[in-house]
């Protein structure tokens, strides 16, 4: 797997993140936006992870969003995830985003919703890890578990991930 990835400096507890991204396609490309804690201790995914928008090449068209927390992960089949038809993805810009508060995290396309996950309330961080402040993060990784699950296409080389901007917006 090779990888080139941005990470922000500050981090921040809730807030609506949005980025006007427009993703690379073919087999082995898989581009992301997405958020871990600063926390994090290497404990995934004890310490939760907010994936705001994922792409696999291997499957044009479709963008996804996930959390991924102790209890709920594809390691253990229990993910919380949804994915959504985005025809234009690798040809036109499109705007991804989270709105994440101490009562849910929603993930958008475009402005409309497609991923919805509720804070059920225990206090368990296996399951609600999202009440720490978290870094963003954009990468595009070449290849991985996800990414490289169907092989890769070499032709595709070089994959090109544009980001137009990346806007953080918080309550007073």
């Amino acid at each position: 797997i090779l990888s080139a990835r941005i990470n922000t400096i500050e981090s921040w507890t809730y807030g609506y993140f949005e980025a006007r991204l427009r993703v690379p396609g073919g087999k082995g490309t898989w581009p992301a936006f997405w958020m871990l804690p600063e926390k994090e201790q290497l404990n995934w995914p004890l310490d939760g992870e907010i994936d705001i928008m994922e792409y696999v090449g291997y499957d044009p068209g479709w963008i996804h969003a996930s959390v991924h927390t102790k209890a709920y992960n594809h390691t253990i089949g229990t993910q919380k995830t949804a994915r959504k038809e985005v025809k234009t993805a690798e040809t036109a810009f499109h705007i991804y985003a989270v709105e994440w508060t101490a009562d849910y995290i929603k993930g958008f396309v475009d402005g409309v919703e497609y991923f919805r996950f509720n804070n059920d309330g225990a206090g368990n961080k296996e399951t609600w890890p999202f009440n720490v402040p978290f870094y963003l993060k954009l990468n595009l990784a070449w290849g991985g578990n996800w990414g490289g699950a169907q092989g890769v296409d070499e032709s595709k080389l070089p994959a090109t991930y544009e980001i137009d901007y990346v806007r953080v917006y918080q309550k007073k």
